[in-house]
């Protein structure tokens, strides 16, 4: 019996199958327009980094879904969103090479696609859901993309599947999720969550970071006044407007009050490590923490490069999808899918300025 025949590059990366996929609706290259091939395949190599980015992300989120989540753990989550962090950054520049497509070209089998959009990315939606976008963030588009797949899941078996994919995502636990349940745990001031006394150790925790904020308000605003020769009263007037939006979000005066305490708790571990970040044991909760910054960041940077290509390109012609084109793509990059990360950062005070912990050893290295 003659052995098998040993595996070859191409078997491995079944690139019978990969390069064969590029046919269109006619499934033949042949029948394609010059720059069609080109429409294509960009947008096939967008869809194979987001199922790599759905894996990854799902690889995160199992990790800090535990319920202590060790801490050899955390460089490993990290470790996983800088690689969805480095697809990201090279999406954005991938817009470079779907612009050497002109108008003219792209009109000459735009209409071909209609009702075909990227607003069907399943794997887009996908993405989105397990990060943590909530539907309420999607309604000041005036679209309901997640309405829009399931319409088309009653139309073909391809549809069909999407849906399944969706639905599936929505039953799963998401990154922002996960992430809330991590910093509800935060020892702050060494008091843990289920430690006695510890609604107090919180409290004043914000209370004390409050104080200081004032202070350094009231000093801030006259350095400022003295310099710009203003009335102080009227930089204080800022200052303090300031100073109620954080007293609001640290004390959680935004939410119900079945809420308040575990938002509260959530908020102050944030504050927290983002305030202490240079001691050890901090070091990799910041780094958790700024790299899921850098993921909402990069897909706003995503989708505000995306509209640009698009306005390049067609101007503000409604989408094939029936979408109002590049008003709707801009809409999109508004939103936020941590937007605790991003408020908390308004907050932070200067290191002289910020209360000193009064045992640090805790987060100090064992020895």
């Amino acid at each position: 019996m003659s052995s098998p025949a040993p595996p070859s590059y191409w078997d491995y990366l079944q690139l019978d199958s990969l390069l064969t996929s590029q046919g269109g609706l006619d499934r033949d290259e042949d029948q394609l327009l010059p720059d069609e091939l080109h429409f294509i395949i960009v947008h096939q190599v967008f869809e194979l980094w987001f199922k790599l980015i759905l894996r990854e992300l799902r690889l995160a989120r199992d990790n800090l879904a535990e319920q202590q989540v060790p801490e050899e753990k955390v460089p490993y989550v990290v470790h996983h969103l800088d690689r969805i962090n480095s697809i990201l950054s090279l999406l954005v520049e991938q817009f470079r090479v779907v612009e050497t497509l002109t108008p003219q070209d792209f009109l000459a089998f735009r209409d071909k696609l209609v009702p075909a959009s990227g607003f069907q990315s399943f794997q887009m939606r996908e993405m989105e859901i397990l990060l943590g976008l909530e539907d309420a963030q999607r309604e000041q588009t005036g679209l309901d993309p997640i309405g829009a797949l399931k319409a088309l899941s009653k139309k073909s078996p391809s549809g069909a599947d999407a849906w399944q994919r969706i639905e599936a995502a929505r039953s799963e636990l998401n990154l922002r999720t996960c992430l809330h349940g991590w910093l509800h745990r935060t020892p702050i001031r060494g008091s843990g969550p289920n430690d006695p006394g510890d609604d107090d150790v919180v409290n004043g925790f914000i209370q004390d970071y409050m104080n200081a904020s004032e202070r350094h308000h009231e000093s801030q605003a006259t350095a400022m006044a003295k310099r710009l020769g203003q009335d102080p009263a009227n930089l204080r007037a800022l200052l303090q407007e300031s100073h109620t939006t954080a007293k609001r979000f640290l004390f959680a005066h935004d939410v119900a009050e079945s809420e308040k305490p575990r938002t509260r708790r959530v908020r102050a571990g944030l504050l927290f490590i983002e305030s202490y970040r240079e001691l050890p044991l901090l070091a990799w909760p910041r780094r958790l923490v700024d790299a899921t910054v850098e993921l909402d960041e990069q897909l706003v940077l995503w989708r505000s490069r995306h509209a640009r290509m698009v306005e390049r390109t067609i101007g503000r012609r409604v989408g094939t999808g029936g979408s109002s084109g590049v008003d709707y793509l801009d809409q999109t990059a508004r939103y936020r899918i941590f937007p605790e990360l991003w408020a908390v950062r308004t907050l932070l005070l200067s290191r002289d300025a910020t209360p000193p912990l009064a045992d640090p050893k805790p987060y100090g290295f064992a020895h």
